[in-house]
């Protein structure tokens, strides 16, 4: 897979999970480290230089996900601490802040 799908992939998954957890009440959280953990491998396997170009709009995205999530799961979470391993800097400010990362 060349580099523009790799990154695709990442974002479009990446983007999923934040718009199917955004101020949810209830959630199935079964599925969660799983998906996670898939997000993980596919940013990890993507070359820091290209990570570098669109950081701070993965910050935004997976920020708002810990956001959005941390009702649900605790600040201590398995879940939580592997999407922070994503994040560099400060996170958005709230699951409704879209203008971080700009």
């Amino acid at each position: 897979m060349g580099i523009n799908r790799e990154v695709y992939d990442f974002a479009a998954k990446a983007g999923a999970l934040e718009g199917y957890v955004y101020r949810k009440n209830k959630l199935d959280i079964d599925y969660l480290p799983r998906w996670v953990d898939n997000l993980v491998s596919h940013y990890q396997c993507l070359p820091s230089e290209v990570k570098e170009d669109f950081q701070s709009l993965c910050n935004g995205t997976v920020g708002r996900t810990i956001h959005s999530l941390l009702p649900h799961l605790g600040e201590d979470h398995e879940v939580i601490h592997k999407l922070k391993g994503m994040v560099s800097g400060k996170l958005p400010l709230s699951a409704d802040d879209f203008t971080h990362g700009r």
